[in-house]
């Protein structure tokens, strides 16, 4: 989309430099100067702009090529690592290891304890919940306003999150972002849950967004509260996630690390 986006407007240009009697070397600076402008931000809604550049930019995310951050469980620490671009993704934990390298999906069982998660359900998972708002700028999303979340006497204006049939596994997905109206900075995240039915649901989730920290120009969480829900609003807090050890870099990963070991299970 964003392809076209720039095709369309050199295309223009040119025609533009046709019909008006402009030298040569005028035009090449008006066209250097739109391309180095940033366009990318222009395909969006102006409501999920103002919340993309309250985290320091949808372009700054979109240079990153990686993103690593720990999450403390009871069976110990684990660690995900994530390719931005290929969103080839390892989750390394006491007892497994569960990677995608873009086209298989593979677990690691160690030391001879079953693996008895959803590996298709999980991967991406908390990736996704970490990444927000930046991932509600991927391709294949619709943008639409819905009605604000009242909670606590404060009001959050809301984005209704819906995808183009056949994007990602669960593409009936909805999601609902809430945010501060004056800095546009996220608030909240409403979610339905589809993965293995046959239908959307009706039913949204609540997590609050409210411990942040900025980490290479990006505003990004610290911890997330899940919240018990009501009639498809949040009710109390239910429990809160950290995320730890976060690096977020420029630098892609080495694909290396994502490939199947040998003796790990392949996922159909």
């Amino acid at each position: 989309m964003k392809k076209v986006i720039y095709v369309f407007l050199l295309a223009a240009i040119t025609v533009a430099c046709k019909n008006e009697t402009k030298s040569e070397s005028t035009a090449d600076v008006e066209v250097k100067e739109l391309i180095s402008k940033d366009v990318s931000t222009s395909i969006y809604p102006e409501s999920i702009t103002k919340v993309f550049d309250a985290h320091g930019g949808i372009d700054q995310w979109n240079k990153m090529h990686s993103l690593s951050f720990s999450i403390v469980k009871p069976e110990g620490k684990e660690v995900m690592t994530e390719n931005l671009k290929t969103r080839a993704e390892i989750i390394d934990t006491p007892t497994y290891t569960q990677g995608f390298d873009g086209e298989t999906l593979w677990v690691n069982e160690k030391d001879g304890q079953e693996y008895k998660g959803k590996p298709k359900f999980y991967k991406g998972l908390m990736f996704y919940f970490y990444a927000m708002p930046f991932v509600l700028g991927d391709d294949g999303i619709s943008y639409t306003e819905t009605e604000p979340l009242v909670f606590e006497g404060k009001t959050y204006p809301g984005i209704l999150i819906s995808y183009e049939a056949g994007v990602g596994e669960s593409s009936d997905d909805q999601y609902k972002i809430f945010y501060d109206a004056e800095t546009g900075q996220m608030e909240w995240l409403g979610y339905t849950v589809t993965f293995g039915k046959s239908e959307a649901s009706p039913d949204f989730h609540f997590i609050r967004y409210n411990n942040w920290q900025t980490i290479n120009g990006l505003v990004l969480p610290k911890s997330i509260d899940w919240y018990n829900y009501e009639n498809n609003l949040p009710t109390e807090k239910r429990n809160t996630v950290e995320f730890t050890d976060v690096v977020i870099s420029e630098k892609a990963p080495d694909n290396t690390m994502f490939l199947k070991p040998k003796d790990a299970k392949v996922i159909e």
